[in-house]
């Protein structure tokens, strides 16, 4: 945001409070809904990162400039490792989790493959 003198639209605004009243609508149910239990959070995080991937997969499509591309990139391959992590953790609590946006292939290639490392 520095580089290209970008104003931060979160700059001001406090942890949990959006100003697009869908997203805000959003994250009081997956807060909600992630407080009853410890298998419920991951299943949210999981359904974060799904939509996050989701988005961002869309989003690629369109970035016609290579440092947000690189960015989207970076954000995506954080996405998978975080998917696969709070799926792993579903598991060992006994849960399933079936993603909500990305297919079911995209999923199963995610879960099924190594946790990605990056270079800056």
């Amino acid at each position: 945001m520095q580089k290209y003198q970008l104003t931060d639209p979160a700059d001001a605004s406090p942890v949990g409070v959006f100003k697009d009243s869908t997203l805000q609508v959003l994250y009081n149910q997956l807060v909600n809904t992630g407080l009853t239990s410890s298998i419920e959070a991951f299943k949210i995080g999981a359904t974060i990162e799904d939509l996050d991937l989701y988005d961002l997969t869309e989003w690629v499509k369109y970035a016609d400039n290579q440092d947000v591309l690189f960015v989207y990139q970076n954000l995506m391959k954080g996405s998978r490792n975080h998917l696969r992590s709070f799926y792993s953790q579903i598991l060992s609590a006994n849960g399933t989790y079936a993603p909500q946006f990305i297919s079911q292939t995209e999923f199963d290639a995610i879960i099924n493959s190594p946790k990605e490392t990056g270079s800056w």
